[in-house]
C-alpha cells in the first residue's frame, strides 16, 4: 500500500539533488536553495509549501515521487535526494497512475426518476404514520377513566415502538432478500430498493437504543448477520448489508467504528463482506471497508482502518491507516464473569425500561405539554410560538443542569481502574455518563468561544488553571467521563477531540484518568484514548493517531496513522504569537468575547425559529387538516416540515455568508474575519441534512448553501466545513462521513483556501480532504485517508493512507 524510501549512506546522484533544489527554489520563488539547508528551519517552508513541491516532483518523469511522509523523514534536499538514490528512475513521459476501474455511467432521467420515488417514499411513510397515530390515539382517547386512558398510553407507546423497530426487518426482507456481494448502478431502481432499506435502518430508533447492549447483536441477526454469542457492539454507525456482516463470540467493536459492508465509488454502490472472527477487537474510530477480514483473536487499532482486500491472520495486532502489523496490545482490560443470565436480566431491563418508562414519559410528557399550551392560549401561532418557546429553552435548560448534575452523583458509583463485568448497575451508570458527557448540542452552542471552558468545567472536565485564548476548544468535544477527564494550561483544541477513558473486554469494562498535557494544539477529529503517549507542547495533527507505546513525546508533532514525528510548529504559524500576550491579548480577547455572545445569542434564536416553523406546521396538519381527504394533506404536511427546516437552516446559512466577509487566507483568531467564520461554523446545518442522504435533494441543498456542486452528485453524509471555497464536480461520490475542510485553526493562526474536486472523483468512507487541494478527474481517494493541505492528486489515480498517497 505504501513505497518504503530505503536509507543511503553512499552519495546521491547530482541529477537528484539539483532537480529538487531546482523545483523546490521555483516553489519558494527563490534563485536557489541550500542542499543541506532544513526545509522548516532554515528555508522557511512549511507543510502547504512542501506539498506543492512534492506535486511539482510527481510531475516530472525523471524523478521518483515523493510524499510528504517522505518530506518530514528526511526534511533535507541531500537526505531526500539519498534516500531516492536506489530506486531506479521511472521511464521518461508522465508517472503511471495506478489504475481505476471505468465509472458507471449514470442518466440523468434516472436521476430525475430516483429522487421522485425517494420523494414518494417520504410521503408514503408519513401516511402510514399518521394513520398509525390516528387509530392509537382515538383508541386511548376511548377509555373509560384516567387510569384507563394512563395504561392504553402506556401499552399504545410500547406498542408503537415495537413495530418501528420491527419496520425495517420486515422491509429489508420484503424489498431485498438476502444481500449478496453486487454493484449497483447510482440512481437505478435497484439503488432506490437499497436507499429504502439502508435509511429505515439507520433511522430506526431502537438500534440505538439496543447499541451496546445484547439486545443490538439479537437485531442484527435478525436482519440476516452472522453475529456470535458474546458479541459487545458499542458503534452507533449502523451497517447496512447486513447479510455480509460476520462477527465471531467475543468480539469487541469499539464506538464511532464503521462497518457498513458497502461503500459507494465511481457512479456505483459496491456491496461487500466483513468478516470478523472470535474475540476480535476494533478500536475507536476505526474503518472497515468492504472484502476485509480479521481473524481470531485479532486486534485493529484506534484511529485505524483495513482497505478493501486487507486481512488481519489470527493472533496479529495491526494500526494505521492502511493497517499494518504492531506489537501493542489494544485489548488493556482483564475479562470478568458475564455469564448468560447476566445479559438476559440485562436485556430484558432494558427492554422494560424501553416500553413502559422511556416511551411513555416522552410522549407523555409532549402530550402533557400540548394540552397545557392548548388550554392556555388561544390561535395556531401563538400555540406554537409557546409550545416551541418551553419545548427548546425548556430542554436546553434541563439538559444544561442533568450535565452538570447527573454525572457527578453517578461517578460517585464508579472507582477509576477498577474491572467491572458488563451488563450490570455499574455499566448501566457507566452508559449513562457517556451519554451526557458525548452531548453533541452543548458543545456546538459554547464551542469555539471562550465560553467553552466554562461549559466543559460545569460538566466535569479538569481545565485549572486554564489561559484563556477565546478559541481553546472547538465546537465537538466529547469524552467517556468528564470528571476523569483533564487538560493542562495552554492547550488549544479544534473539533473532533473524542476523549476515550474506558476500556472493554467482551466480558468487563474499566474506566480510567486521562490527562491532555500543556501547551498542546490537537487537530481535527483526534482520538485520544487513556495512556496516550504524549506530554507537553505537542501538536497532534489532522488525524493523527495517538501512540500508546514507547516513550512520552514531548516538544515534538506527530502527524499520520500510525504517527510520525516532524516539526512542532514553523515560522509561518508564529507570525501573529504577538497577539497572544500582554495587552494585545486582553483587547482582542474581550472584543472576541463580546463578538461570540453575540452568535451564541443568534444561534439559540435561528435554532429556535426553526423549531417554531416545524410547530406551526405540524399544528396545522393537525387542527386543519385531520381526516381530511383520508389524512393525506396531514401526511403531506409532516413530510413537508422536514424538508422546511432543512431549507431553512440551510437558508440561515447561506444569509450569514452572504453579509460576512470571505474566510482570510491566513490571519489570527483575534482578526474579526475570524471571528464571523466561527459564527459560520456554529450556524452550518449539517444536522438537518442527514435525512436527505444518499437522494438528489442533498446536492440541491449544498447548492443553496453556496457550494458548487456539480451533476449527478452522489453524497452519502459528507461534511463540507467552508461551503463558499468548495467545488465539487459532477457525478463525484462523497461517501458517509467523509469531509472537505477548507480551513483549519492551528495554534493561534487560522489559514483557508480553496479545494477543488474534479469531475468524477471518489471520497472514501471517513476521509478527510483539507484545504488547498486539487483532485483531478476521476481520482479517488480511500477509506479514512487524510488528504493533506496543498496536494495535488492526478487525474484517474488511487491514493489512500494517513496521509494520503499514490497506492
Amino acid at each position: 500500500m505504501t513505497t518504503t524510501l530505503k536509507d543511503s549512506r553512499t552519495a546521491a546522484p547530482p541529477g537528484f539533488e539539483t532537480a529538487f533544489a531546482e523545483v523546490l527554489a521555483e516553489v519558494l520563488r527563490v534563485e536557489r536553495v541550500s542542499v543541506d539547508g532544513h526545509f522548516f528551519d532554515d528555508l522557511g517552508a512549511d507543510s502547504l509549501v512542501m506539498a506543492h513541491f512534492c506535486a511539482r516532483v510527481r510531475k516530472r518523469g525523471n524523478l521518483p515521487p515523493v510524499s510528504m511522509r517522505d518530506v518530514y523523514r528526511h526534511p533535507t534536499i541531500r537526505s531526500l535526494a539519498m534516500a531516492v538514490a536506489e530506486m531506479a528512475p521511472p521511464a521518461a513521459g508522465p508517472p503511471a497512475s495506478a489504475t481505476v476501474e471505468a465509472p458507471n455511467p449514470t442518466s440523468t432521467r434516472e436521476y430525475i426518476l430516483c429522487g421522485a420515488l425517494q420523494a414518494l417514499f417520504y410521503l408514503v411513510y408519513s401516511y402510514g404514520a399518521v394513520l398509525g397515530i390516528g387509530a392509537v390515539y382515538a383508541w386511548v382517547s376511548a377509555g373509560s377513566s384516567i387510569v384507563a386512558i394512563c395504561l392504553r398510553a402506556v401499552l399504545a407507546a410500547s406498542v408503537a415502538f415495537l413495530v418501528v423497530c420491527a419496520v425495517p426487518i420486515g422491509a429489508k426482507w420484503f424489498l431485498v432478500g438476502r444481500w449478496k456481494p453486487q454493484q449497483i448502478r447510482l440512481w437505478s431502481l435497484d439503488y432506490v430498493r437499497f436507499w429504502i432499506v439502508k435509511t429505515l435502518i439507520r433511522w430506526n430508533p431502537g438500534v440505538h437504543v439496543f447499541v451496546g447492549s445484547p439486545l443490538y447483536g439479537l437485531y442484527l441477526r435478525a436482519l440476516g448477520a452472522k453475529v456470535g454469542p458474546g458479541v459487545l457492539i458499542l458503534s452507533r454507525r449502523v451497517p447496512a448489508c447486513t447479510d455480509l456482516l460476520t462477527i465471531g463470540a467475543g468480539a469487541v467493536i469499539r464506538r464511532e467504528a464503521s462497518f457498513n459492508c458497502y461503500r459507494a465509488q465511481a457512479g456505483r454502490i459496491e456491496i461487500g463482506p466483513v468478516t470478523l472472527g472470535r474475540d476480535v477487537y476494533v478500536g475507536e474510530a476505526a474503518v472497515l471497508d468492504i472484502d476485509t477480514s480479521m481473524g481470531d483473536g485479532a486486534q485493529l487499532g484506534h484511529s485505524s482502518a483495513l482497505l478493501s482486500g486487507q486481512a488481519v491472520p489470527g493472533g496479529e495486532r495491526w494500526h494505521g491507516s492502511p493497517a499494518q502489523r504492531t506489537e501493542v496490545d489494544y485489548v488493556r482490560v482483564p475479562p470478568a464473569r458475564c455469564g448468560t443470565l447476566r445479559r438476559a436480566s440485562y436485556s430484558a431491563f432494558t427492554v422494560l425500561g424501553i416500553l413502559f418508562v422511556y416511551m411513555p414519559l416522552l410522549l407523555g410528557g409532549l402530550e402533557l405539554l400540548f394540552v397545557a399550551v392548548s388550554s392556555l392560549v388561544q390561535g395556531l401561532f401563538i400555540q406554537a410560538a409557546v409550545f416551541s418557546v418551553v419545548l427548546f429553552f425548556g430542554a436546553v435548560l434541563v439538559g444544561l443542569l442533568a450535565i452538570g448534575i447527573v454525572p457527578r452523583v453517578l461517578s460517585l458509583f464508579l472507582k477509576p481502574d477498577t474491572v467491572y463485568p458488563l451488563y450490570g448497575f455499574h455499566y448501566e451508570v457507566h452508559r449513562m455518563i457517556v451519554w451526557l458527557g458525548r452531548s453533541e448540542f452543548f458543545p456546538l452552542l459554547f464551542g469555539d468561544s471562550s465560553y467553552i471552558v466554562h461549559y466543559l468545567r460545569w460538566a466535569g472536565y479538569r481545565l485549572s488553571p486554564f489561559v484563556q485564548t477565546g478559541s481553546n476548544f472547538g465546537s465537538e468535544v466529547m469524552t467517556a467521563n468528564p470528571l476523569l477527564t483533564s487538560v493542562g494550561r495552554g492547550t488549544m483544541v479544534a473539533d473532533g477531540l473524542n476523549v476515550v477513558n474506558d476500556d472493554f473486554s467482551s466480558t468487563s469494562f474499566r474506566v480510567s484518568r486521562v490527562a491532555i498535557g500543556p501547551r498542546n494544539f490537537f487537530g481535527n477529529d483526534v482520538t485520544y484514548p487513556a495512556g496516550g503517549a504524549t506530554g507537553d507542547n505537542c501538536l497532534l495533527a489532522v488525524k493523527a493517531m495517538v501512540p500508546l507505546d514507547g516513550k512520552v513525546r514531548e516538544g515534538v508533532g506527530l502527524l499520520g496513522s500510525p504517527p510520525f514525528e516532524i516539526p512542532r510548529s514553523v515560522e509561518r504559524d508564529n507570525r501573529f504569537d504577538h497577539l497572544r500576550t500582554g495587552e494585545a491579548l486582553r483587547r482582542g480577547l474581550a472584543a472576541k468575547n463580546r463578538f461570540n455572545l453575540r452568535t451564541i445569542g443568534i444561534f439559540l434564536f435561528t435554532r429556535w425559529l426553526g423549531v417554531f416553523l416545524m410547530t406551526v406546521i405540524n399544528l396545522a396538519a393537525i387542527e386543519l387538516f385531520y381526516g381530511v381527504l383520508a389524512n393525506t394533506i396531514m401526511a403531506a404536511l409532516f413530510t413537508l416540515s422536514a424538508v422546511a427546516a432543512a431549507v431553512y437552516y440551510a437558508s440561515v446559512e447561506r444569509l450569514f455568508e452572504a453579509i460576512s466577509p470571505p474566510p482570510p487566507a491566513i490571519c489570527s483568531i483575534y482578526d474579526p474575519g475570524f471571528w464571523w467564520v466561527e459564527r459560520v461554523w456554529k450556524l452550518h446545518p449539517i444536522h438537518f441534512l442527514h435525512i436527505f442522504d444518499g437522494t438528489p435533494f442533498k446536492g440541491m441543498l449544498w447548492r443553496l448553501i453556496g457550494v458548487r456542486m456539480g451533476r449527478r452528485v452522489f453524497d452519502d453524509g459528507v461534511y463540507i466545513s467552508e461551503p463558499t471555497l468548495t467545488a465539487v464536480g459532477d457525478e463525484c461520490v462523497l461517501n458517509q462521513r467523509s469531509k472537505i475542510q477548507c480551513d483549519s485553526q492551528e495554534d493561534g493562526t487560522y489559514k483557508s483556501g480553496r479545494t477543488t474536486l474534479g469531475a468524477g472523483c471518489t471520497v472514501g468512507i471517513g476521509a478527510f480532504v483539507h484545504y488547498g487541494v486539487t483532485m483531478g478527474d476521476g481520482a479517488m481517494l480511500a477509506a479514512d485517508s487524510f488528504l493533506m493541505k496543498g496536494e495535488h492528486v492526478p487525474p484517474r489515480s488511487r491514493w489512500g493512507g494517513n496521509p494520503a498517497r499514490e497506492m
